[in-house]
Order: structure tokens, then C-alpha cells, then sequence
């Protein structure tokens, strides 16, 4: 769903009042230079240039400002990173990578549709590599010796996968985690 801009507002009410640009100008004490810029969206009048705006046509501020849905919260970088980015403490504390990642998905899935989708997504991707790693490790009594090189290609794996997936929630809002195991499925609407 489109949601109107202020631009488009403005339009719409100058319009229903029949005014034109120069018109809704002497009414307002706003130049028509003003008026124009503000209709093709080129910048963003101060509230006092919208109040004039509004008096002059005769309807209320909230008629042509756009007011943000308070229930629905704008994704944040700093939670994108810190959703993508907690895992690497476990590097520091064992198991961590999951569970970092997993409080900050149960605070904040949900604020957002996004934060809840790539919350998901980086828990069972670290619930993986570290069942991976787990059964990696377990090899040692099978095969001893190549359990090095499997465990060490499942962990630089997991941490190339983290990077770029850092990368991609900060600048696209997207995420990959492949050869993920669902532990946790994603919510039937």
C-alpha cells in the first residue's frame, strides 16, 4: 500500500479548492517558488511553511502532513547489525552465537516483520553450523585426523557466511543463510 507524501497532499487540496499555485501564493504569504518546489517534492517546508499552507486553504496541518503509523516501528541499522553481527561472540563465548542473536530475536521480532524474518534466519543458520561443528568434532573418533580440516571448513564456512550476510542486512535489507535447518519455522499469517 502506497502511502500519500505531503507533496501529493498539498496537490490534492489545492485542487479540491480550485486555487491555482499563484492563487494559494497570495493567500499564504508563501512564495510561488515555494509552493512549487514543495509539489514536486524537492524539499521538505518547515512547519511554519505548512501551517501558512494550511490556513490558507482552510484545512488542518494533520490534513497535509503524513503522520507515521506509531505501531509499525522503521528498521534500524543498529538493530540489523546487532541481529547479524552478535554471532561473532561466539568467537569469544561458546554457544553465544546462538544465543545473542536469539534474545535480541525475542525482543524485537515483534516490532517489525524484518527483524523477525532474518531473526529466524540467524538463529537456524548458527543452530546449524553449530550442530556442524558438534558433529565434526564427533569424527575424531571415526576418522582421526581429518577432522581438523572438516571442523575448520565448517567454521571459516559459517564466519565468510556471516560477513557478507552483515553486509547485505545493512545495505539491502536482505539475508542468505544457506544449508540452514529450520529449527524455528517461519509464522503462518
Amino acid at each position: 500500500m502506497k502511502t500519500q507524501t505531503l507533496s501529493e497532499n498539498l496537490i490534492y487540496q489545492r485542487k479540491l479548492k480550485g486555487y491555482t499555485q499563484e492563487e494559494l501564493s497570495g493567500k499564504t504569504t508563501v512564495a510561488v517558488r515555494t509552493i512549487q518546489r514543495i509539489e514536486k517534492g524537492d524539499v521538505q517546508p518547515h512547519l511554519q511553511t505548512v501551517k501558512l499552507l494550511a490556513a490558507g486553504l482552510n484545512i488542518e496541518v494533520e490534513d497535509l502532513l503524513v503522520l507515521d503509523d506509531p505501531n509499525e516501528e522503521v528498521v534500524q541499522r543498529k538493530w540489523m547489525l546487532l541481529i547479524h553481527g552478535s554471532p561473532f561472540f561466539g568467537l569469544i563465548i561458546p554457544f553465544a552465537n546462538v544465543l545473542f542473536p536469539l534474545f535480541i530475536w525475542i525482543s524485537k521480532a515483534n516490532d517489525s516483520k524484518i527483524y523477525d524474518e532474518h531473526g529466524r534466519a540467524v538463529v537456524n543458520f548458527h543452530g546449524t553450523i553449530n550442530l556442524l561443528i558438534i558433529l565434526s568434532l564427533l569424527i575424531f573418533f571415526v576418522i582421526p585426523g581429518f577432522n581438523f580440516f572438516i571442523t575448520g571448513a565448517v567454521f571459516l564456512f559459517g564466519i565468510i557466511v556471516s560477513l557478507v550476510n552483515v553486509s547485505s542486512a545493512l545495505n539491502k535489507q536482505t539475508c542468505r543463510y544457506p544449508l540452514s535447518i529450520p529449527f524455528l519455522k517461519p509464522k503462518k499469517d
